[in-house]
């Protein structure tokens, strides 16, 4: 299957959409199309044999109506500068829509970290913060992790910026390990916040969780533990997948055994108790109640569109399903709870991260948790609500998510006098 390479061009669809369901101007558009900045930068790093290699990175900074810019940093080799703005615009829209204080931003450098000792991942990652130093800051754009970067990474970047800055800014990032301010429970949020909109959708419109057969395309962080939590909240994963294959078993897994099989023979492919093995995007396909998308962008097309079989997706990746298969799969009446609300659990976690670091220290892991679950669950009925008090049961539960995100920018930067 061909996937489509430019997810720009998907954002700005759904952005126009949202526009012509709000009734608002092409002017608002167009300041909203583009980010208010976009940086590139060149990272040289010497290797561990002494040859100096040169890498390509960029920071997106999408809109600042709302506050500082506040997105992820992800270490891929296909990453490009399209895919980082379209990232910063759909973190704009996330941020708005859970009610946080933060515009978009999203950063991304082209590498291949899995062929990096941890010393050329170390210097790679300094002299990428070194590079966008000036424009980020605790009250200007907060990194976080993202694809293939960690609390370790987070943990270079807190002390380079501090090294170059002079002082202890722990606000500057978050996602940091928990000894230089961070909170345990941001490892888990994203892939729990996705299980809790799963959770909520399942109520709405599957009767409940218990017993509802899941697929997770993607066994990553966000993927593992949105099944290990759905799991937990009764539903049966009966299907997981990673870029090299997947497995199935009408029984449902056992989570915690599939992920340290993973990391054995580093792929769930070779899982050994499985009924059958299912290709990375076969499993998109099979006959489940929920399909968890949690990998990467442009998964769900036109093409397969017809095929999918589950009646609720729920996105964990961000910009799984294209406008063209939405709008197939919606007129069919399979709800899909789009990224925006599904995987915000991570930023949420985040936010609480950086109050955490400002006030000086205020909350428990278990006090974070209790404070991400609500937020998600109150996130998932307002946006339901709106869809069906205010659209037709054939758009799509995304439209009505944009539509709410949107508003509240539009009406921050007319207050500020922007627009």
């Amino acid at each position: 299957m061909a996937l489509a390479r430019d997810p720009l061009v998907e954002a700005r669809k759904q952005l126009r959409s949202a526009i012509e369901i709000l009734g608002l101007d092409d002017e608002v558009f167009e300041a909203l199309a583009e980010p208010e900045r976009v940086i590139q930068v060149k990272i040289p790093v010497k290797m561990d044999d002494g040859r100096v290699r040169v890498y390509t990175g960029w920071r997106s900074q999408h809109n600042s109506a709302l506050g500082p810019y506040k997105g992820g940093v992800r270490y891929h080799p296909n990453v490009n500068m399209n895919e980082v703005i379209a990232l910063s615009m759909w973190m704009t829209w996330k941020n708005s829509l859970a009610g946080l204080p933060y515009g978009g931003g999203k950063g991304g450098v082209r590498v291949n970290p899995k062929v990096l000792t941890p010393g050329e991942l170390e210097r790679l990652s300094r002299k990428y913060f070194e590079a966008i130093s000036d424009v980020v800051g605790p009250d200007i754009d907060i990194p976080a992790p993202d694809v293939y970067t960690d609390p370790q990474v987070m943990a270079w970047y807190f002390d380079e910026y501090n090294r170059i800055k002079r002082g202890q800014y722990f606000g500057v990032v978050t996602g940091k390990p928990k000894d230089l301010g961070g909170l345990e429970a941001r490892i888990i949020s994203t892939g729990y916040g996705v299980a809790v909109a799963a959770r909520e959708a399942a109520v709405k419109f599957l009767g409940g969780i218990e017993g509802k057969t899941v697929a997770v395309q993607g066994f990553g962080n966000v993927g593992y533990y949105a099944a290990k939590f759905l799991a937990e909240m009764g539903a049966r994963i009966v299907a997981v997948s990673d870029s090299r294959g997947g497995v199935y078993n009408s029984k449902g897994f056992n989570i915690d055994d599939v992920m340290a099989a993973k990391k054995r023979e580093g792929t769930v492919a070779r899982y050994e108790k499985a009924e059958k093995r299912v290709g990375a995007l076969e499993i998109l396909e099979l006959d489940v109640d929920i399909l968890v998308p949690a990998a990467i962008e442009e998964v769900i097309t036109e093409e397969n569109a017809s095929r999918i079989k589950a009646k609720l997706i729920v996105e964990g990746a961000n910009g799984p399903t294209t406008t063209e298969a939405e709008k197939l799969l919606s007129e069919r009446g399979v709800i899909i709870v789009p990224d925006i609300l599904a995987n915000a659990g991570g930023v949420i976690m985040s936010h609480i991260e950086w109050v955490n670091n400002r006030m000086g220290g205020w909350i428990t892991d278990e006090e974070a948790i209790r404070k991400l679950e609500a937020k998600m669950s109150e996130n998932v009925k307002r946006v339901v609500n709106y869809w069906e008090k205010k659209l037709s049961s054939k758009r799509p539960l995304r439209d009505a998510a944009y539509a709410i995100a949107v508003e509240r920018v539009y009406k921050a930067m007319k207050l500020r006098g922007v627009i």
